[in-house]
């Protein structure tokens, strides 16, 4: 009987945190695949190791999406060019940043612009206390390297354990050796 009423309890509990729009904590496992796709390469990229992981996935989305103008390279007052010259540069995350408590391994997913993440990728480490995570940095490029960002990621995120990062070009294979040789590999 005592059983009974403490599931009840529980319940009523559950019920009314519901109610006034409580939401449960993100936090359902120890690995995450958080990733910004402005074109959706990283995307596949993203679902392709949170699958192979079992991870949660989150996409960061910009307040402001980027359109087609917005991402010319070739034109140098476009959005995407502006904010990576801008050290100070900080896009918004559409819905903010959420809390990575719980979570022991956090990838981190982008693609490269300028030879670097992308400017929201900063809002996201600025607004995140990673301490004492691992993070296991991917890109997706057409040509630059990730190195440059691995060490970015290292400057902002000094109390984390950061990985060896993987330039994605052949998904699940690459992702593979990339988690053996990180000793991330289950």
């Amino acid at each position: 009987m005592k059983k009974f009423f403490a599931f009840a309890a529980g319940c009523a509990v559950l019920a009314a945190l519901c109610a006034f729009g409580a939401a449960p904590s993100y936090a359902a496992g120890k690995e995450i695949v958080v990733y910004f796709s402005a074109t959706g390469t990283t995307r596949e990229a993203a679902e392709t190791l949170a699958k192979m992981r079992g991870a949660d996935l989150w996409e960061i989305v910009p307040e402001q999406p980027y359109t087609a103008e917005d991402l010319n390279y070739h034109n140098d007052a476009s959005r995407s060019n502006s904010e990576q010259r801008d050290e100070s540069a900080r896009p918004a995350i559409a819905g903010g940043v959420r809390s990575l408590d719980g979570y022991d391994v956090v990838y981190a997913g982008y693609p490269i612009w300028w030879g670097n993440m992308p400017k929201i990728m900063y809002t996201f480490f600025d607004g995140c206390d990673l301490s004492g995570k691992t993070i296991a940095p991917f890109c997706t490029s057409g040509g630059s390297g990730v190195s440059a960002s691995v060490s970015t990621i290292k400057e902002l995120e000094p109390q984390a354990k950061v990985t060896e990062g993987l330039r994605v070009r052949n998904g699940e294979r690459d992702f593979a050796a990339w988690l053996k040789e990180t000793g991330l590999a289950r």
